[in-house]
């Protein structure tokens, strides 16, 4: 009965969804430890971080909480258990990371640009796997529909205004923006675009796998 349950279509999306986030807040710790540049958002997390306290992984969790809310008042976009989780657990699985120190620390420029590559390498991986199951789409996807939706812009013109703005924000509250951010604007999607259909044809008919397009996060 056990076994039964352990294989069970949903039990398999949701473990999949679960360590697809564990495998993100991996790589977004090694980005970060590289110190050559990390994502737009997270830019914004380390900039909350060094002028409020708390922890990169809370201030995820937080503005994760706030765009949520904020997707639901413009585009009324209800939350799902999948954005629920993809907040709570994607911040806690970054901090959890950096405090055991699992995360390699380059000393020399080359180690520190490596350390960064094999960061993003496996942060798109893990996308790919948090996307397969179709649990849901993330906070910051939501939001981005939600002004799709409200303003009727374009989903790329969107993207762009506000992955600009939280860069811009964080920079000024002290995050760090270098060759790096560029480096991530440009390289995640296309390196998620590689690593979906592997996870896609591994979720296909077992798990229930749907047709529909899950924006990444």
């Amino acid at each position: 009965m056990g076994r039964k349950f352990l294989f069970h279509p949903l039990a398999v999306r949701y473990s999949v969804f679960m360590l697809g986030l564990a495998v993100m807040g991996y790589g977004i710790a090694m980005m970060i430890e590289a110190n050559v540049g990390v994502a737009p958002w997270d830019t914004l997390h380390i900039g909350l971080q060094k002028t409020f306290g708390l922890t990169i992984g809370m201030w995820s969790q937080i503005m994760g909480f706030s765009i949520i809310i904020a997707s639901y008042v413009i585009g009324k976009i209800k939350p799902t258990v999948g954005m629920f989780l993809n907040m709570i657990f994607f911040g806690l699985f970054i901090d959890l990371f950096m405090w055991l120190k699992w995360v390699p620390i380059g000393d020399t420029l080359l180690e520190r640009v490596v350390l960064f590559a094999a960061g993003l390498l496996i942060y798109t991986f893990g996308t790919g796997m948090y996307i397969s199951p179709r649990i849901g789409a993330g906070p910051r996807d939501s939001f981005m529909l939600a002004l799709h939706e409200r303003m009727g812009w374009g989903i790329g013109k969107v993207r762009v205004g506000i992955e600009c703005t939280v860069t811009l924000l964080g920079f000024l509250l002290g995050g760090p923006v270098s060759a790096g951010t560029l480096v991530t604007a440009l390289a995640i999607g296309p390196l998620i675009k590689q690593f979906i259909p592997l996870w896609e044809k591994m979720m296909a008919k077992p798990y229930g796998k749907t047709s529909e397009m899950t924006l990444i996060d």
